[in-house]
């Protein structure tokens, strides 16, 4: 009877257990280090200070795998790594011809300021080349007695208008002469009214700028004696500038004014701005037989400086298809890695397939779309922060430029 009453216990409690639910106790598994924003290669387990610079280290989470391929910096991880990123689009990516050439001053926006009267310059208020100067902007003091006598002759010829009145001369006329042979000789209105306001003539006069620029050279020293149409200074605009290059006599008729190349700018990091083909010499040089062509290129932020290389890429067929710059490519024995910006600012690898293209731009096969977003500068450091996230068996280390 015991064992009766023994065995339908368990059956019941077996009957209740099979009734009730597993519950199943999910934990998501979180990785987290510390790293530096100043020093990103400092990877701890631990909260502290950095041991390069002593700032108190970021603690960094990632909560899946999903996450861990995924790399996110603040302002200053991004600004210390110099991470440049560009839009997929369509690009030509036939085969282009490379020129090396050399950014010169673009003589279409040169100016000079030359003297306009004769006399001895008693102070120069631009001393150094280089700086800026605007329209108005006094330039040099001169003593000039042409000069005197022109003010005298207008204070004249303004007082006896005032004061005389013979009907035989037209004293408005002769006011009027005499304050155009002061503008000629490159007095303001304002210098003229305020002549005409102390009626004093003063040993020397101001000239003023009536050009604007960056100078480029000065001619004239303090007590130098100046003739009329002496150059005085000269200036340059350098918000557009030329980059000059020379092209085989036999390459010269692939090549078009105003056909738009890439050009690319090794001292600013390997920038590449669009320029236009301004000049094919139609002339060759004596010695050498080759020829001179000359791309113009916007410098709005002044930070392309004559005298800088510059590499010309010019397109022999135009092949236009979807591609990605070729900077922005890691690859290795696998096949090729981009570094994709999402919508909410960090960065995750992308692998794709690629076609033939040129030094510039690569077709892209599949893997990308028309408007993602690459990294274009600074894929590498994102993928040594991947590896030193996940380790070197993740399937991006190894990656190369």
């Amino acid at each position: 009877m015991n064992k009766i009453i023994l065995l339908a216990l368990l059956f019941a409690l077996f009957f209740v257990a099979c009734k009730q639910k597993p519950q199943q106790s999910v934990k998501q598994e979180t990785k987290a280090y510390y790293t530096c924003s100043m020093h990103p290669q400092v990877h701890e387990d631990h909260d502290g200070n950095c041991p390069i610079c002593g700032m108190k280290l970021i603690k960094v989470e990632l909560t899946d795998a999903a996450s861990s391929n995924t790399i996110t910096l603040n302002a200053t991880q991004l600004q210390l790594a110099g991470i440049q990123t560009d839009t997929i689009r369509e690009e030509n990516t036939g085969n282009e011809k490379t020129l090396t050439g050399t950014v010169t001053t673009n003589e279409n926006t040169a100016s000079e300021l030359s003297a306009r009267l004769a006399g001895r310059v008693q102070q120069l208020f631009i001393r150094a080349v280089g700086g800026k100067i605007a329209i108005g902007q006094p330039v040099y003091s001169i003593y000039s007695e042409d000069l005197q006598e022109a003010e005298k002759e207008y204070l004249l010829a303004k007082q006896q208008q005032k004061v005389l009145h013979n009907p035989d001369v037209d004293y408005p006329q002769l006011t009027a002469a005499a304050e155009s042979k002061l503008k000629l000789w490159g007095l303001s209105a304002s210098q003229i009214k305020s002549l005409a306001a102390t009626q004093k003539v003063s040993a020397t006069t101001t000239i003023l700028s009536n050009i604007a620029g960056t100078v480029s050279d000065i001619a004239v020293h303090e007590g130098d004696y100046v003739t009329e149409g002496m150059t005085v200074l000269k200036t340059q605009g350098l918000n557009s500038l030329w980059v000059e290059a020379q092209l085989y006599v036999s390459e010269t008729g692939n090549y078009n004014k105003n056909d738009v190349v890439n050009v690319s700018l090794p001292d600013l990091g390997g920038t590449v701005i669009k320029g236009k083909v301004e000049f094919i010499n139609p002339e060759l040089s004596d010695a050498s037989k080759v020829d001179l062509i000359r791309i113009s290129i916007p410098n709005p932020q002044g930070l392309i400086r004559p005298g800088m290389q510059a590499y010309i890429a010019i397109g022999g067929s135009n092949n236009r298809s979807l591609a990605v710059p070729a900077s922005a490519m890691l690859t290795n024995g696998s096949g090729s890695m981009v570094y994709v910006k999402n919508t909410n600012g960090s960065f995750s690898p992308r692998m794709i397939t690629t076609g033939v293209g040129n030094q510039n731009y690569v077709p892209v096969l599949s893997g990308l779309n028309k408007g993602d977003i690459v990294v274009t500068n600074g894929a590498y450091l994102l993928n040594s922060e991947a590896i030193f996230k996940n380790g070197s068996n993740n399937k991006m280390a190894g990656m190369k430029m």
